[in-house]
């Protein structure tokens, strides 16, 4: 039965959105300003993403944020897809809790606190902070978000499909890698870009495991913006939230073609 939205509805919702997303587009209009002041529109240019590509600290910041990302993103889903295997398919064993709610810790925990912690930990055992000690903070943070995603689509796999594998002859592991792993990829490589995604963008828990040559482009922009907002971090800004919305956009219809083809599969099934 089709609703139609009140006033009240409608208003609150335009309202949400312009709250949430009417800054991001006054930036992204504003990274096209030709005038140095970002409050003051002087005319169309493209001049400030021209710049940016000059400099040179913002490219290594850069490139140090995709090499964490690309790395921590990598270890996390392969990390959070064992986790997910083990919670759903491991049964009841002993620590169970315990580990779960190890796994789902991060999820929670204030990223001041995980961060602080991790700092303590890399001090006490002398490992100096760089961008090994970056990965293994985005891992330790974004693997939870991987393990979430992956056991909710472990929990709606169909196991005969598996026990009809191990019947024939496989084992285990045969069975996980050329059944149960690639039915599952959709919800690994969804995994993998969230990991991405937060790895790319994150600045609290960064701040305390970087070094002084392993800046990331988060720690850049801040420490750019409290000297004062310039239109190249205009331009930055808008390239990040380009990639982000791409991952964002790709994740959904990568979940959605999943669930497309599963209905498919099933219906196909129900016609045989």
């Amino acid at each position: 039965m089709n609703r139609r939205m009140s006033w009240f509805n409608v208003t609150s919702l335009t309202l949400g959105f312009a709250f949430l997303y009417l800054p991001m587009l006054i930036l992204i209009i504003y990274s096209f300003n030709s005038s140095k002041l970002v409050t003051v529109w002087a005319g169309f240019s493209t001049k400030w993403y021209g710049e940016l590509l000059h400099n040179q600290q913002f490219l290594d910041a850069a490139w140090v944020t995709l090499r964490v990302g690309v790395m921590s993103s990598t270890a996390a889903t392969v990390l959070g897809t064992m986790a997910a295997y083990v919670m759903v398919r491991g049964g009841r064993f002993f620590g169970r809790t315990l580990f779960s709610g190890m796994i789902y810790a991060p999820l929670v925990m204030p990223e001041v606190i995980t961060g602080l912690s991790l700092l303590l930990l890399f001090i006490a055992i002398g490992l100096d902070r760089g961008i090994f000690t970056i990965v293994l903070a985005h891992t330790t943070f974004s693997m939870c978000y991987v393990s979430v995603v992956v056991s909710s689509r472990l929990m709606t796999f169909d196991r005969s499909l598996e026990e009809a594998a191990l019947d024939l002859g496989c084992s285990p592991f045969d069975a996980f890698k050329s059944v149960t792993l690639p039915i599952i990829t959709p919800a690994v490589i969804s995994g993998w870009l969230l990991a991405f995604t937060l790895s790319l963008d994150d600045l609290v828990i960064a701040s305390f495991a970087s070094g002084p040559s392993s800046t990331t482009l988060p720690i850049k922009i801040f420490s750019a913006v409290r000297l004062g907002v310039s239109p190249e971090i205009n331009a930055l800004s808008t390239i990040m939230i380009g990639i982000v919305a791409t991952g964002v956009i790709t994740t959904s219809l990568i979940s959605k073609n999943a669930i497309r083809r599963q209905r498919q599969e099933e219906l196909e099934g129900t016609k045989q």
